[in-house]
């Protein structure tokens, strides 16, 4: 019998030693920030539109405004893009960025209309730039996964417009 009590015990003390084991084994965690809604995990994402011209005023950043909705194929196509073009990715370090799944508050960012996607570039006084459409003369601030590079060349004008006009 008390080979018996010993041999459970000695199982208890096995098994007990073995899940700890096992749990002391931390999984590295990858931080996945849920405001990038998969255009850019690693970037750094504001919540509301107000916040975003807070940051825009206070850091002397433009603001990009990326209105799209999860169910849209287009604004999926974009966000492929956008996520995986490394250019994009690195100079979009350098806006502060947001986007939204619901149509905007502010009238100026109706720009020409209610359609998805819709980039928007607001500069740090606060002002929506009209003056850096996509090429689309229907949907003027649209862009397509093939317009990548115009989006680019878009957010470097931003950039530039920055230094000049501000």
């Amino acid at each position: 019998m008390v080979k018996g009590y010993l041999s459970a015990l000695l199982l208890l003390v096995l098994s007990s030693y073995s899940l700890a084991k096992e749990s002391a084994k931390k999984p590295e965690v990858k931080k996945v920030q849920t405001l990038s809604r998969g255009w850019g995990d690693s970037l750094e994402w504001v919540q509301t539109y107000e916040e975003g011209l807070f940051k825009a005023k206070t850091s002397n950043k433009p603001l990009l405004v990326i209105n799209h909705r999860d169910d849209c194929p287009h604004s999926q196509a974009l966000k492929k893009a956008f996520a995986e073009h490394k250019g994009i990715q690195k100079l979009a370090e350098k806006f502060i960025l947001l986007n939204v799944v619901h149509d905007p508050t502010d009238k100026n960012l109706l720009l020409d209309g209610q359609y998805v996607p819709k980039l928007a570039f607001v500069d740090p006084s606060l002002v929506v730039r009209a003056d850096l459409p996509g090429k689309y003369s229907n949907h003027r601030y649209t862009y397509e996964p093939s317009d990548i590079e115009l989006l680019m060349s878009n957010m470097q004008k931003a950039l530039k417009l920055l230094k000049t006009e501000l």
